[in-house]
This record gives C-alpha cells, sequence and structure tokens, in this order.
C-alpha cells in the first residue's frame, strides 16, 4: 500500500509549520536542495517546470539539505537571498532537513520507504506526489527538470 505524505508537518523557510495536506489536490514534486552542488543550475529548471506547470494544480517543495558532500551549510536567510536572486525561484522553500541517516526528516522516512525504496542519494532527487498525496514517481538527481520522462510523469498525475 502506498503511503500518503499528508499528514507530515513541515517548516517553511520563514519557520511557518506546515502540514503536507495543505497541498491536498495539488500534484507536488519534492526536492533536496542545495546552493553549492554540481546539479544546482537545476532550480533555473525547476522554476520553468513551476512556471509551466503551477496553475495547474502543480507545486514544488524545496528541502535544503547538508547531508550531502556539505554543500548546503549557509543560514535560510542566505538560501532563500540565493535561490531569490540567482534563480527568481518563486516555489516555496522549506527549513533545512535530513533526507538520511538517524536525523532523518519524517517526510522522507516515508519518501524513502515508498517503492521504489531505497536511500536518497544525492542533492535534487525528485520525489513526485499525486492529488492523494501519494509517491508517485521517483527521479534521481541527474534527470534534469525538463526530461521528458519527468514532464510525462507531472502531466500525467495532473491528468
Amino acid at each position: 500500500m502506498t503511503q500518503s505524505i499528508s499528514d507530515i508537518s513541515v517548516q517553511s523557510i520563514t519557520g511557518q509549520e506546515i502540514t503536507l495536506g495543505d497541498y491536498a489536490g495539488k500534484v507536488l514534486l519534492l526536492v533536496n536542495v542545495a546552493s553549492y552542488c554540481g546539479y544546482t543550475s537545476q532550480y533555473a529548471g525547476l522554476q520553468q517546470l513551476y512556471d509551466r506547470f503551477k496553475d495547474q494544480g502543480f507545486e514544488i517543495l524545496a528541502f535544503p539539505c547538508n547531508d550531502y558532500g556539505q554543500q548546503e551549510p549557509d543560514s535560510l536567510e542566505k538560501i532563500q537571498q540565493f535561490c531569490s536572486t540567482r534563480y527568481s525561484v518563486t516555489f516555496p522553500l522549506f527549513e533545512k532537513v535530513h533526507a538520511k541517516g538517524a536525523d532523518q526528516h519524517p517526510l522522507y522516512q516515508t519518501l524513502t520507504q515508498t517503492p521504489p525504496a531505497g536511500e536518497v542519494a544525492w542533492n535534487f532527487e525528485k520525489f513526485l506526489v499525486n492529488k492523494n498525496g501519494e509517491v508517485v514517481a521517483r527521479f534521481k538527481s541527474a534527470v534534469s527538470p525538463d526530461a521528458p520522462e519527468l514532464v510525462a510523469a507531472i502531466e500525467n498525475a495532473l491528468s
């Protein structure tokens, strides 16, 4: 059985508590992000995806994470400023989370137990969640935001 993420609470980058159930009825792309990663330029593609699909009930939720190569050491304020000024990011950013290890955030505990189960390998791994809060696809870091298989999965989840 697919587990829903709807009951999980997260903190916005500004400290506001949000339950992922607040996004019920929307298709979500959850991404662990980092400012000093070889994949950081994917912010631009993620913003393009967001602009393309946001009016159809699509959200990107970005979770800064310092678990991989210490590539997100900055303060939340600096992360927010970086994303805004460098990539004009308008999708929601959240507080830093641990995607792996003993302090793994409950969100990532759920995401990594959902088939295909397994650890998040690196920054910018993407989880696609359907309108019911269920993970329906997972894409490794090297899959760019404009990759046909990712775009097709989003379109399918929205339809």
